[in-house]
Order: C-alpha cells, then structure tokens, then sequence
C-alpha cells in the first residue's frame, strides 16, 4: 500500500501549448499520488496543479500510480521524458527549477561557444560548416519531428546542429542564443514575446515562422546548400488586437481591432493567434475603416475585419 501514500513522482509523456489552456503536460505517474493544489515540479517547469483530467477526458481529484494524466498549471512546458516530483513548497519549487533553467543555460552557452569554434573551424576550411538552429514549437512532437529531421541532413561537407529545442513562445534567452551563434531561429506554430520581438528587431535577429513542417526542410536545405537569400517567404507587415466581436448578417461574424505594430492591407494573408498559438492560417475577406472598404489601415488605428471560411473568433 506504500506506493500509493508516498508523494508523487514520474515521468513526463507530452508537453504542448494550448489556446485558452496555456501549458498542458501529460505525465505518467509512477509511485505516490498525484492531487489538485499540489505542487509539481517537472524538469525547468513548476506550478500548481490546477486541473488534473484522464485519458478520457473525465475531471479527476487524485491520480494513482500507473495513470497517465494531464496536468494544468505548470509555469512552462517541460521536455518529454523529463522526471516530475511534488514539493510541498513553492519558494523551493521555484528555487529548483531556477537552478535547473540556469544550467541549462549554461549548457547553452558551452555548446554555443563551442558551435562558434567550429563556426570559425569552418570558416579556416579545418572541418564541416555548420548551420546552428534553434526550434521553438507549439508541440513537444512537432519539435521533436524537426528536430530528427533535421538531423539527417548532414554531410561530410555541412551538418545542422539544434542548440536549443523547446515548446513554446521565442522569449529573450533564445534571441540572445541566436545573436551569440548566428543560429536560424524557427518558429513552429508559436510566435515571439513582445520582449523578444523588439530584443530581435534591435540586434537584427530574424525570426522564421513557419505551419508546415516541410517548408522548414525546404528552407534549410537550401540554407545548407547555400542558397537562402536573406529575403523572407513571408513578409511581417502587422499586428491587431481583437477588441470586439460584431454579428453582420450576410457577413457573418467581424472582429473589431486596433492595428498594434505595422499596417494590415486588404488581401493580405493572417494568422489568428490565441495565447501565442497560431489556432488558423488563411485570408482577409474584408478590411473595413467604419463603413468603408480600407487598401490599408495603420498602427493605432481601429477596423473591422473578417476572415474567409472562418468564424471562430474571440
């Protein structure tokens, strides 16, 4: 009966990011039992477990060993295979796991330096050219399937090298890491925090976005074989906020926004996001300024919008 008083512990099987949701880790419980308001501690990630919900989709108070569970209320997303415990106090959990995002920083910073010799190694003609990348993604599988893929494009003459692979949104660490390494940063389905937006506008980082794996094979293969002109697929033209939702008959539904950043132009193509998640992909049906038909709206002005075949908005 030992194994079901202990406190918890396992394994982490999936980690993702949610709209609406925020992280939601799936974790395998292998001793002890798990319960809501417990503390979990899971790789460089800690919080409160909010909700704990089974392989059915039911609510549940207490998970026993053998479950597999998903868990919200984790700070950010851990790596699959990561071990989890419960700790009774938070200062402590928060303590363990600066403690642990700081050496992996460290470990970062080593691999960095080390990619920049044998940048420099390449450049003196001593061994393979390397392209540094570093992957952020909404899902732990998608990055992994990256990842992997990537991995097979090395040659005798060029190889890829993954710095650093996580879930979730570009944040300041990964523009630094790319700035000290000249990495190629991809983003899969995720996009940049304003800090690092604006950290990577001023040290002049760019950032790839991308929703279909194969675009991301494409482009690095074509990096690899030195031909990625530094023009992008997509051109960033701007931001808006969602402020208000209007139902037009004949129309459907129409987002009233405010352009934060840049100028949205009729036609142009959007990607809806929802908590740093990309929730649909397609084209502006109509651009409106009041009653009028806009070309264009700028930053800090209010339009309506609406999309093709989409109505799913917040």
């Amino acid at each position: 009966g030992d194994v079901y008083k202990r406190q918890a512990a396992g394994v982490v099987v999936e980690a993702k990011l949610d709209q609406g949701k925020g992280v939601v880790t799936t974790i395998l419980v292998q001793k002890g039992t798990l319960e809501v308001g417990q503390i979990l501690v899971a790789g460089p990630a800690y919080g409160r477990v909010r909700i704990l919900v089974d392989d059915k989709g039911n609510s549940l108070k207490i998970a026993s060993p053998g479950m597999p569970v998903q868990v919200l209320g984790l700070n950010l997303a851990p790596e699959a295979g990561d071990g989890f415990s419960v700790d009774d106090n938070e200062k402590t959990a928060r303590d363990i796991t600066e403690y642990r995002e700081r050496r992996l920083r460290e470990q970062q910073v080593i691999a960095s330096t080390r990619t920049l010799d044998s940048l420099f190694g390449a450049a003196a003609g001593t061994n393979a050219k390397e392209l540094p990348v570093i992957i952020k993604g909404d899902v732990q599988g998608s990055v992994e399937a990256i990842s992997g893929s990537l991995a097979k494009f090395s040659t005798d003459e060029v190889a890829v090298r993954v710095l650093h692979s996580a879930v979730g949104a570009i944040n300041e660490s990964d523009i630094s890491l790319a700035k000290a390494t000249g990495a190629m940063i991809i983003a899969f389905n995720v996009r940049a925090a304003p800090k690092a937006k604006d950290l990577a506008a001023r040290e002049k980082i760019t950032i790839r976005y991308y929703s279909i794996i194969y675009e991301v094979m494409d482009d690095v293969r074509a990096a690899l074989s030195g031909m990625l002109s530094p023009d992008l697929r997509e051109n960033f033209l701007g931001y808006a906020e969602i402020r208000e939702i209007f139902n037009i008959t004949k129309v459907g539904k129409v987002a009233g926004c405010m352009v934060t950043d840049g100028v949205i132009k009729r036609g142009c193509k959007v990607r809806l996001l929802r908590d740093n998640v990309v929730i649909h992909e397609g084209t502006l049906k109509t651009l409106k300024r009041f009653k009028d038909e806009a070309k264009e709206v700028k930053s800090g002005l209010e339009c309506g919008m609406a999309f093709e075949n989409y109505d799913d908005i917040r």
